[in-house]
């Protein structure tokens, strides 16, 4: 009798499953209770249903479920608090703009971007990231990078003919059904396709005049006529001007390029043409260009001057800071995402930082957090990754030290 009591409660179990929200039953087959956002699991379901208890002081549960809580999350010192933590929600810190608290990491990470075919449904903030859904029928979304919720299909009036549907990446694609193009011009009389036949006063003072006359059933050419190649000649026209503006815009970015090929080629040679560079060149036979002397003199003054820089990061002006993180940003394949390694970011943390439009600043700026961030330091990680330009930038210390 009792395996078969057994076989009913789970049959019943396996029944009643999909309407059981924690998927879980007590011994005599009733459906165990979630614990409510606030509380945790204090006796698991068993012989009798999920006892809860509210979250301890310093935890959180946002939802229902039967996990336990989480441990509350601590704003950085540079990042305002907006609210504290609580049984139900976790601290929320203000983050600027185009970023959000990644509490995983304990930092400001940048916002995600929905791509084309895809809507926000929850925009990035105090409650995470950005959330993207496909857009479904009837919305649309064509910008390869949007901030931005799926808009509504546009639909094609009776005047227009639609040419092609809504798609989830393109809107619907309309066009006027009395273009010249499409259609014959309408007679006087309001009828279209109307036969048309030559004027015979016409033919008549022709052949008197001995000019040349319509053949029978030849086809009378109107100013309406005429309309439809004027519009032909007119696309035609717009299409000329934009090749011809694509055109322009190249031969100006290849004299541009070239200029600027040029002054650096001049700058070198000013360079060269200094009396160390003449001494380097004289004495070994061998081409050195100034970067390889900047980079021996900086190598060299760093080792004894720079790992003694105290100042701090955040302290130096912006306009140094912004040429750094430009340095950092372009260029060289050794920038930002090296200079974090030498730091001792993870990678995941760098490719968190690397989503985002500046990564260069986001790195320096979370870095500059840390009470650590001295310009000695940095230095040092710019010299291990052979990064001297952007030593000089920061302007370290390197007197006393001659290269021999």
């Amino acid at each position: 009798m009792r395996p078969i009591i057994i076989c009913a409660l789970l049959l019943l179990k396996v029944t009643l499953g999909n309407a059981c929200a924690s998927g879980q039953f007590t011994e005599s087959g009733q459906c165990c209770s979630l614990c409510p956002a606030g509380y945790e699991v204090e006796v698991a379901c068993g012989k009798e249903d999920t006892k809860c208890a509210p979250c301890p002081q310093g935890t959180f549960s946002p939802s229902k479920g039967l996990d336990p809580c989480l441990p509350c999350s601590k704003c950085p010192p540079s990042v305002p608090t907006v609210a504290s933590c609580s049984a139900a929600h976790n601290t929320q810190c203000e983050c600027d703009t185009g970023y959000f608290f990644l509490d995983t990491y304990n930092l400001c990470a940048p916002c995600s971007k929905c791509h084309a075919g895809e809507g926000v449904i929850r925009e990035c903030g105090y409650q995470g990231d950005t959330m993207c859904q496909i857009c479904g029928p009837g919305t649309f979304s064509e910008e390869l990078v949007s901030t931005k919720p799926c808009q509504t299909c546009t639909q094609c009036s009776d005047s227009e003919v639609e040419i092609r549907p809504c798609m989830s990446n393109s809107d619907t694609l309309c066009m006027d059904r009395r273009l010249h193009i499409l259609s014959r011009p309408a007679e006087t009389d309001g009828t279209r396709d109307a036969p048309r036949w030559p004027d015979l006063e016409g033919v008549m003072e022709g052949e008197e005049e001995g000019k040349a006359s319509p053949a029978p059933g030849a086809p009378k050419f109107t100013p309406q006529d005429e309309g439809g190649s004027n519009n032909i000649l007119a696309y035609v026209s717009v299409l000329a001007a934009v090749v011809l503006g694509l055109l322009i815009y190249v031969a100006y970015k290849c004299w541009r390029s070239c200029k600027q090929k040029k002054a650096l080629s001049k700058a070198r040679a000013a360079e060269l043409a200094s009396p160390e560079g003449e001494k380097l060149q004289s004495d070994s036979g061998v081409f050195l260009d100034s970067y390889s002397i900047q980079d021996n003199q900086t190598s060299k003054g760093m080792k004894t001057d720079s790992m003694q820089d105290s100042r701090l990061y955040i302290n130096l002006p912006p306009h140094r800071q912004e040429e750094v993180e430009r340095l950092l940003q372009e260029g060289s394949s050794r920038g930002w995402r090296h200079l974090g390694v030498a730091l001792g970011y993870e990678s995941e943390q760098l490719d968190l930082f690397g989503r985002g439009e500046a990564p260069a600043h986001t790195l320096l700026s979370n870095w500059a957090q840390k009470e650590s961030s001295t310009l000695g330091l940095l230095c040092s990680a710019l010299a291990r990754i052979e990064r001297p330009d952007v030593v000089t930038a920061l302007n370290c210390p390197s007197q006393g030290v001659s290269v021999v």
